[in-house]
């Protein structure tokens, strides 16, 4: 099957906010660990990162949906991803509103894990879309 233009704008567009979540995310977990402090803009990143990550995976799904090559592996870890990412903005805004010293510290030391997490995710779910046979 051939894609239209349609098509290759739709995934152009889904693969651009992909990439805006990781540039969101990563400035947001770096600026925060390298600063040593949660700050209201580094929360506000977080948020920008997940929303960048749910509108690309969605814009994906539908591009996938539309050319009928469904990749079920690829929607679950594009899921994953998401939950990832969700549950760390929330847990940033928490520790940001009401956290202690030690939820801070915490915060900062685990948030370079979560996002080791989903860079992991994200280069599965970018291989896995390589690999398809578009």
């Amino acid at each position: 099957m051939y894609l239209t233009a349609y098509d290759d704008q739709f995934l152009l567009a889904a693969l651009v906010i992909i990439s805006m979540a990781l540039i969101f995310y990563s400035v947001g977990v770096w600026s925060e660990r390298i600063q040593g402090r949660l700050k209201g803009w580094h929360v506000v990143a977080f948020g920008l990162g997940v929303t960048c990550n749910f509108v690309g995976t969605a814009f994906m799904a539908e591009s996938e949906r539309l050319t009928g090559h469904d990749n079920h592996l690829r929607a679950v870890i594009g899921s994953i991803a998401i939950f990832v990412m969700a549950a760390h903005a929330v847990w940033a805004f928490r520790v940001f509103r009401k956290g202690t010293t030690q939820a801070k510290h915490r915060f900062s030391r685990l948030g370079v894990v979560v996002w080791c997490i989903w860079l992991i995710l994200y280069f599965v779910g970018m291989y896995l879309g390589m690999s398809a046979s578009f």
